[in-house]
């Protein structure tokens, strides 16, 4: 019994108060368990214990007409930004599928960037990055019956213009954070809450005061773009050798030849690892910013999804993802690209890549002249393949309909609902206690308050029961994830091959934009929390199995020899050495499943589920700008919570293995 309490008394020390609460339920009045002023039922207009919502809307409305210095409002300013982001939006429109007509001036045709593709790909890796560059191209202009291609420029116009400006902010706030520890300490925490908060939240406050429109939907993708941006800025910089900077100053650099001549270069690879994730960041925006206005490829993607044309939604898909693929498999060998050392001879020998490009343009500028099929693919030549898709979704779902049905009713009675349940009756005094103990236990008061705030925070908020819907979604879909990863990341860490195979496929969904995921769940599962939970498993399976293979991958080669030096078996080996040594990774793997599953829950709200994402899509039907923060913030600091506490485990692991001091 001593040995049974020393081995679990970190989780007694838990359970225990929290057990006790719940058997005193019954005798505790209603409040006990759900906070006043709560949502309940139809969720209409809501204070809660704590008026936030009215706060901020109070705030939004000052906003809107207090007049600064007596010549502009707020609101004012924010429509001039919008303005000048409009001006250069029409110019990468008027480039890739408008033209300037003033001008007399064609669009690039279909065949010029499929030449320039070509040979950009060839420049940065070699003819399979170039294969895969022409072949998307081709794609968006064969498959263009139904107007594929024409939506795929207005979206490439739009990341033309979002990606380079979220580059370039997230550059100069990471260079001032590096350099100001201040500035730093103040913008941690906002980059924190920027990347927890669901992207509905602040579509709204754009929408607000930035109107609607592709302008809006620029500005929502800059400012969900630009923190991974900033953050792998500040690593980079931080990361520069003190002997690099020595060498700097010995050569008598000034402060700013010290910044661009030194360190700078010294930390371009994590700056051009921040510019390929930019690039991910904006195409996840793709079909989210239409929801205020934003045209191109995820206006008609979301505009199929929600009359359930899936054959339809599925071409346009494929669209989406081919360029996600080819844009991050382009950005991430731009990051791996070294300098290379001019040839001897003229130009075309020491430049063969700008040559052939100088080629390619002229080219096609002439073949535009000869053939329409140049510019622009004729539509009767063209094709769609949305009927076939149609055929083909409508026999999978009819021939599994049974099977997928049965497993459908089956994990709804029997799993869901009454996890489900169990979760609405949490009381949230005794989830405040809870974490605060876990908190007061892995990292002492000052992480339990932490804690304790956040939580406390979303109970006073109003959305408490709608809060549980979401963790209690979350919670599943994490338990299934690690069912999921944590073999599949064992297995692929038995050898190389493996490793590279699995590190492949979880690249490649990875760069899959998140609304994508919902086809597949809506074609088997229909629409319920099945489906839902369906699509967060497939994109929140990634990180869990990626720090699985690392951890396992990256175990010191002395303590794996000394291990077969005492005779251990393979599954020894594993579960007595391999494991315990990646148990700080895994978590840290759990933490980031656990964040990608609270990003997946608010677009699966599309789909259906009653919880904090439904809250958030009426709240931006109804341009409730307080209401739809709140309810990010809710979201972020459920997020936060798991984070704060996931990490803190994750230290002390690290410092009982001695890995940390």
């Amino acid at each position: 019994m001593n040995r049974f309490f020393s081995k679990y008394k970190n989780f007694l020390f838990v359970l225990v108060p929290f057990g006790f609460l719940w058997a005193i339920k019954p005798l505790m009045p209603s409040w006990f368990f759900i906070p006043p002023k709560s949502c309940l039922g139809g969720c209409g207009s809501i204070e809660g214990m704590i008026p936030f919502v009215g706060w901020i809307n109070a705030g939004i409305k000052f906003l809107k007409s207090y007049e600064i210095f007596g010549l502009f409002t707020f609101r004012e300013l924010t429509r001039s930004i919008s303005k000048g982001i409009d001006s250069v939006l029409n110019f990468t429109e008027a480039i890739f599928y408008n033209g300037f007509e003033n001008l007399g001036i064609e669009p690039l045709p279909w065949i010029m960037l499929f030449g320039l593709a070509i040979v950009y790909g060839l420049y940065l890796r070699g003819w399979r990055l170039a294969l895969l560059g022409g072949a998307c191209f081709f794609y968006l202009a064969l498959f263009s019956l139904r107007g594929i291609y024409e939506l795929s420029m207005e979206t490439l116009s739009a990341i033309a213009v979002s990606a380079p400006l979220s580059a370039l902010i997230g550059l100069l706030f990471g260079i001032v954070a590096a350099k100001r520890k201040r500035f730093h300490d103040a913008l941690w925490p906002v980059l924190n809450v920027l990347q927890s908060l669901p992207h509905f939240s602040y579509l709204i406050i754009v929408a607000i005061f930035f109107g609607v429109g592709s302008k809006a939907g620029v500005i929502a993708t800059i400012i969900f773009a630009f923190p991974p941006m900033t953050r792998l800025t500040i690593l980079g910089l931080k990361g520069v050798s003190q002997e690099i900077k020595e060498a700097g100053i010995m050569a008598g650099c000034s402060k700013w030849q010290m910044l661009f001549k030194v360190e700078i270069p010294s930390a371009r690879s994590s700056i051009m690892l921040g510019i390929n994730q930019v690039i991910m960041q904006c195409l996840a925006m793709v079909v989210i910013a239409s929801f205020i206005g934003q045209k191109g490829l995820g206006h008609d993607l979301l505009a199929r999804l929600q009359n359930l044309r899936l054959g339809q939604a599925f071409e346009i898909g494929v669209a989406v993802v081919f360029i996600a693929i080819t844009l991050d498999r382009f950005s991430q060998a731009m990051a791996l690209k070294e300098p290379e050392r001019l040839k001897e001879g003229n130009f075309f020998k020491r430049h063969p890549f700008i040559s052939s490009s100088i080629l390619v343009i002229l080219g096609s500028v002439i073949l535009t002249f000869i053939t329409p099929f140049a510019s622009r693919i004729p539509t009767e030549y063209t094709i769609s393949i949305s009927g076939q898709l149609n055929s083909m979704i409508k026999f999978i779902t009819t021939s599994l309909f049974n099977p997928l049905g049965a497993f459908r009713d089956f994990m709804l009675v029997y799993i869901l609902m009454p996890t489900k349940a169990a979760f609405q009756s949490l009381p949230w005094i005794a989830v405040i206690a809870f974490v605060g103990l876990i908190g007061y236990r892995l990292g002492k008061l000052r992480l339990a308050i932490t804690v304790m705030l956040f939580v406390f925070f979303i109970a006073a908020s109003g959305y408490w029961v709608r809060a549980l819907i979401t963790l209690y979604m979350v919670c599943v879909s994490l338990v299934i994830c690690a069912l999921i990863g944590i073999p599949l990341g064992i297995w692929a860490s038995k050898n190389d091959k493996r490793t590279k195979i699995v590190q492949n496929i979880c690249d490649t969904f990875q760069t899959f934009p998140s609304f994508i995921y919902l086809l597949p769940a809506v074609m088997l599962f229909q629409i319920s929390d099945v489906s839902a939970i369906f699509a967060i498993v497939i994109y929140s399976s990634i990180p869990i199995t990626r720090y699985t293979i690392f951890g396992l991958r990256n175990i010191p080669n002395h303590i794996i020899e000394a291990s077969i030096t005492s005779g251990c078996t393979e599954r020894q080996m594993l579960w007595k050495v391999k494991m315990p040594l990646a148990f700080p990774e895994i978590l840290l793997g759990l933490n980031q499943t656990l964040m990608f599953a609270l990003f997946m829950v608010m677009i699966a709200g599309f789909i259906g589920t009653v919880d904090l994402s439904q809250e958030i899509f009426r709240a931006l039907t109804f341009a409730d700008g307080g209401k739809g923060l709140i309810i990010g913030l809710c979201v972020a600091f459920i997020g936060l919570t798991a984070d704060r506490l996931l990490v803190a485990w994750s230290d002390m692991q690290k410092k009982k293995l001695g890995f940390i001091s």
